[in-house]
């Protein structure tokens, strides 16, 4: 955990410096991708570090105090989904900025970008104010009530992380990608003094396409590392009235944290996701560093 701790407060720190460049900012899908990694710096600042400190020091607060159970796991889920769903209006900011219709293309805008961003923080701020209500100490665990709220709250869960994020990922993914492969297919004239001649028409920039590029390599991502979580909520549920040996509430544990970590590590691959994936950002990078840092030396 420790060095996700490291790597993703590295990674995030560094996206948020390069998608805050002035020749960058403006761009739709870049405050999206920007508020996302912002999020992700907080999420690695508190719930990753208070479960650090829990797991890794052996820090019992969050089974003793349960002002704290309730307020930890309030601010994880908090901070766990507003950048999923970052990602997913920068999905459908793709398929609107590649729309060979110029209605569309009008709803990729900032306006409506910052609108989306504030407006999705206060909503899922009001949304998990059940977990200060429900959330509770049981068995030494800080965890949500059995019952009809544990059914009803883990499949919401699985529909609000597993099912719908992927799920609208995947349409407008595929959706953009159809439009880009349209874009490229299309010929207009090309008028130069009193010659036509036919060229080739995309849709989107090169800037764009990059932006494209990142942000459907980090869905791929998302997908595979953040599913076994909503997935293990739905089996503890399924079976919370089992009677179950030592040996398998171990091995429960155990794929708990595991589906935890996986959240957390996919959120610190994001830096290498984009790297990886486009020119410009390795170029943005670049940049970032000679200006912040490296002018500072002699």
């Amino acid at each position: 955990m420790g060095l996700i701790w490291l790597v993703g407060n590295f990674g995030s720190t560094i996206n948020c410096f390069i998608f805050y460049q002035p020749n960058l900012r403006k761009n739709p899908c870049v405050m999206y991708l920007l508020a996302s990694s912002a999020s992700q710096f907080l999420t690695f600042n508190f719930a990753l570090l208070t479960r650090m400190l829990h797991f890794g020091y052996n820090i019992q607060s969050l089974n003793i105090l349960l002002w704290y159970c309730k307020i930890r796991f309030y601010f994880f889920y908090i901070l766990v989904a507003i950048p999923r769903y970052y990602i997913i209006f920068a999905s459908v900011d793709r398929y609107f900025a590649s729309s060979p219709d110029i209605y569309w293309r009008q709803w990729s805008s900032s306006k409506i970008a910052m609108r989306l961003i504030i407006g999705s923080c206060l909503f899922w701020c009001l949304i998990y104010i059940q977990v200060i209500v429900f959330y509770q100490i049981q068995n030494d665990s800080c965890s949500y009530r059995n019952g009809v709220y544990g059914i009803i709250f883990s499949v919401y869960i699985l529909i609000e992380s597993g099912i719908l994020p992927p799920l609208m990922m995947l349409i407008f993914g595929f959706l953009t990608l159809n439009n880009i492969r349209k874009s490229k297919r299309t010929i207009r004239p090309l008028i130069v003094g009193d010659v036509v001649r036919s060229g080739q028409f995309t849709g989107m920039s090169r800037k764009d396409l990059q932006f494209s590029k990142m942000l459907f390599n980090q869905i791929c991502l998302w997908i595979i590392l953040n599913i076994p979580n909503p997935c293990y909520l739905l089996y503890r549920t399924i079976t919370m009235y089992d009677r179950k040996s030592s040996l398998r509430a171990t091995v429960e544990s155990f794929i708990s944290n595991m589906s935890y970590l996986l959240i957390y590590l996919e959120f610190s691959l994001t830096f290498f996701v984009y790297t990886l994936s486009s020119s410009l950002f390795r170029r943005e990078f670049k940049q970032v560093i000679r200006r912040k840092f490296l002018r500072r030396f002699p």
